[in-house]
């Protein structure tokens, strides 16, 4: 499936239009087909005028209930994945605030129990010190004092242990030095400090692990609901199941193949002693 980022908002009024226009064709009030799909007539009826966002598996459910044919069904359901992902453009955040963005973030983490980071290039926010919090932002506009301010108090919530976290970073995401080497060496002490803590495991790829997939982007996976993908220019936010589950079988993927505990400690020491 293709899709320019124009499309995913208006894919949302098509998917609700066209399920409207498809039980109107069958003959058949929102009432009997919510009966026929085991959903409420209220539930329908949201879906219907956009008030809801149907899931794909609702969608399936209705169109088997309208016995709807193959090629509508290949069609309203690529549609219906389109309009179960967002596109966030990196501008549009900027102009929006940033602050917006972090206070985003936090709802994301308050809601969520498990959350797993795949980071191939650089270090997340939640694991960052303050002076490589204010490197990743030099190319931000603006005075970034409050985004900064707003991503260190983010960090808070690694020590909620109702909640756990599993973050994955390649050794080019350890050692990408965005800051000087004495302070990489801070940065990389903080990373072995935070994998004490007994709600977060940190995994470390080393360089020439052998991994028969290749790490395409840093991806976050908020339990099994949501999956935010991250490029230059923006990320892309999938709630679909069957992309949240490619998502989660990458991630597994790369999780067999990470370093642990001791393991991982001695190589971050390594990597922290030659910053000095």
């Amino acid at each position: 499936m293709t899709f320019e980022p124009e499309q995913l908002g208006q894919s949302r009024s098509d998917l609700s239009q066209t399920l409207r226009e498809l039980r109107t064709r069958a003959g058949l009030t929102g009432d009997r087909l919510a009966r026929r799909c085991n959903m409420s007539q209220s539930q329908i009826s949201k879906f219907e005028t956009g008030r809801k966002m149907p899931k794909l598996v609702d969608v399936e459910r209705i169109l088997r209930a309208l016995d709807a044919p193959s090629d509508v069904v290949a069609e309203v359901t690529a549609l219906a994945r389109i309009a179960n992902t967002e596109w966030q453009d990196k501008r549009s955040s900027w102009r929006r605030g940033m602050e917006k963005r972090q206070r985003e973030l936090a709802s994301l983490e308050s809601k969520s129990t498990k959350l797993r980071y795949f980071l191939p290039a650089m270090i997340t926010g939640l694991l960052a010190t303050p002076e490589y919090v204010r490197a990743s932002l030099a190319h931000a506009p603006g005075d970034t004092s409050k985004t900064v301010a707003s991503k260190l108090e983010r960090q808070a919530v690694l020590y909620d242990t109702s909640k756990t976290f599993t973050f994955l970073l390649t050794e080019q995401a350890v050692r990408w030095a965005i800051i000087s080497s004495s302070a990489m060496a801070v940065q990389i002490d903080r990373l072995a400090s935070l994998s004490h803590l007994p709600n977060v495991r940190i995994g470390i790829i080393p360089t020439g692990t052998v991994i028969p997939r290749g790490p395409m982007n840093t991806f976050t996976l908020y339990d099994d609901r949501l999956a935010t993908v991250e490029n230059f220019t923006g990320r892309m936010v999938f709630r679909d199941a069957r992309d949240i589950s490619e998502h989660l079988a990458a991630f597994s993927l790369f999780e067999r193949h990470a370093r642990f505990d001791t393991e991982a400690r001695t190589l971050l020491q390594e990597w922290a002693d030659s910053c000095r």
